[in-house]
């Protein structure tokens, strides 16, 4: 199994920046993809972006060119870096693991309000 642990979110102002980070712990090694998603009040869950084991990423429409997704050498934690905020982005966002074999784990999720 695999467990994360997100950490990163909180309140910042239109315009501003913030950056998630996702602790993977467990069989780390099963890992092939990472992904953040979010959920904001009312909605369904959406992918934001994801990053293979191979290094190729993808973005939603609605954040690229604002979010960069990363992960250190070892894949023990995934970034989200998140700039030129906007309200719309206000939502929980999650962290999910995806092993071969095709399980996706979940993070606990933090909570991102961009708000003036």
């Amino acid at each position: 199994q695999v467990q994360l642990v997100e950490s990163g979110g909180g309140l910042v102002q239109p315009g501003g920046s913030l950056r998630l980070s996702c602790a993977a712990s467990g069989r780390i090694f099963t890992i092939y993809n990472m992904e953040w998603y979010r959920q904001a009040p009312g909605k369904q869950r959406e992918l934001v972006a994801s990053i293979s084991k191979g290094g190729s990423t993808n973005y939603a429409d609605s954040v690229k060119g604002r979010f960069t997704i990363s992960t250190d050498i070892t894949w023990n934690t995934v970034y989200l870096q998140m700039n030129s905020l906007k309200p719309e982005d206000t939502a929980l966002y999650y962290c999910a693991a995806v092993v071969y074999g095709g399980e996706r784990y979940w993070g606990q999720g933090t909570q991102v309000t961009v708000s003036s």
